[in-house]
């Protein structure tokens, strides 16, 4: 079931130099979150820190508390490999395990858990993974074909299947159309109105569009100068920060006067 995530005074670093500071903010469960702002203002780097991905470059930490329905994901003695289980990521560049199968994409989370299963329930879980990627009835007779041999756009909704594959709570997507062409974008846009339904669902994009088409609420990260930590500036249901945001940055960046 998907969950609500409560990030008080986020402050997230690598080595001494800060990078995002200051975030508080409510993520609603069974909706769609966009984060926009100009590129190196921290977006990224705080849809990271809200499964631990960060942590992957060494000297990551953070200060403050990002909880999923109450508990910390920080607190001490918290497993990082069960925080990811429960809030899985997309990438921005389609990746499938280039030697793998349809189906073994599908399965590579479930397996990389160390799950046991069987090949009923495995067949089932591929099958129920894939219909909610919207790609079942494209490769329902090809399961055994390597998952590279897709396009982009149905690789990208394989790597969301195998995401969801795990029964995650939450999924993050960090730019999960960039490299996508118009009509896959529109696939996966598609893709995530029908997710939100199920999950929690965070996305980083750089299409205002995008944002504006796919999102229930917003959030504009902003940048003072090259140096300096990325911020949240505002935050508000979508229409609002489209229509009439209460900062003048946000304006600003939203009718393309910077970024």
């Amino acid at each position: 079931m998907s969950k609500r995530i409560v990030v008080k005074d986020l402050d997230i670093y690598y080595g001494s130099f800060l990078a995002v500071e200051g975030v508080s903010t409510t993520i609603e469960p069974r909706s769609v979150t966009a984060l926009i702002g100009p590129s190196g203002c921290g977006k990224s780097t705080f849809l990271r820190a809200l499964n631990r991905m960060h942590e992957v470059i060494p000297g990551a930490r953070v200060d403050g508390s990002v909880d999923l329905d109450g508990e910390n994901m920080y607190a001490r003695g918290v497993d990082p490999v069960l925080v990811r289980r429960k809030v899985g990521m997309v990438f921005q560049k389609p990746n499938p395990f280039p030697t793998m199968s349809i189906r073994e994409n599908v399965l590579a989370g479930v397996k990389l858990n160390n799950k046991r299963i069987n090949k009923k329930d495995a067949d089932e879980l591929v099958e129920s993974s894939l219909r909610g990627a919207n790609l079942w009835t494209e490769v329902k007779d090809r399961l055994d074909k390597p998952g590279s041999g897709l396009s982009g756009g149905q690789q990208q909704r394989l790597c969301i299947a195998r995401t969801i594959a795990v029964q995650p709570e939450v999924v993050l997507m960090d730019e999960p159309c960039s490299a996508l062409d118009p009509i896959s974008t529109l696939a996966v846009e598609d893709l995530i109105a029908e997710m939100k339904e199920k999950y929690t669902i965070v996305i980083v994009t750089h299409n205002m569009q995008q944002a504006a088409r796919c999102s229930d609420r917003t959030g504009f990260f902003n940048i003072e100068g090259t140096g300096k930590p990325g911020h949240l500036v505002e935050f508000d249901d979508t229409t609002k920060i489209f229509n009439n945001p209460s900062e003048k940055a946000t304006e600003d960046y939203i009718s393309g006067r910077f970024g």
